[in-house]
């Protein structure tokens, strides 16, 4: 491996079956990332991730919808959430993907504690 990156498919991921139908894809562990948090979670037809929010740890959220027809659920609200939806979730929102579809979800999942020390780049 080289040092200063790595470069793995999904495909390479380790892989940990979670509750709800879901497959999680290790991504941040695979890829020995320490900034910040991030996996995949594949979620089978009529499953869900757990739901939960971020408010013990300070911890912003942004979901990404890759691939098919999911449902975020946002303090009891729902949302229609197909492929290419992106969602920023602040630490005190409780939070769940639900896949009410028949195919598979497949979503990013990206957390960082609010107080990281992240300075934004002046262009944005």
């Amino acid at each position: 491996m080289a040092e200063g990156y790595t470069i793995k498919s999904i495909d390479q991921f380790e892989e940990m079956e979670g509750s709800g139908g879901a497959t999680w894809r290790l991504a941040r562990k695979t890829l020995g990332a320490e900034a910040f948090g991030f996996n995949i979670v594949d979620i089978e037809a009529g499953g869900e991730i757990p739901a939960h929010d971020h408010s013990g740890d300070n911890q912003e959220e942004v979901f990404v919808i890759l691939e098919g027809q999911g449902t975020l659920v946002t303090d009891g609200e729902e949302h229609a959430a197909p492929a290419g939806t992106f969602c920023r979730l602040a630490p005190e929102v409780n939070r769940t993907i639900r896949n009410n579809s028949d195919g598979t979800v497949r979503a990013l999942l990206i957390g960082v504690p609010v107080d990281s020390g992240y300075v934004q780049m002046p262009w944005g």
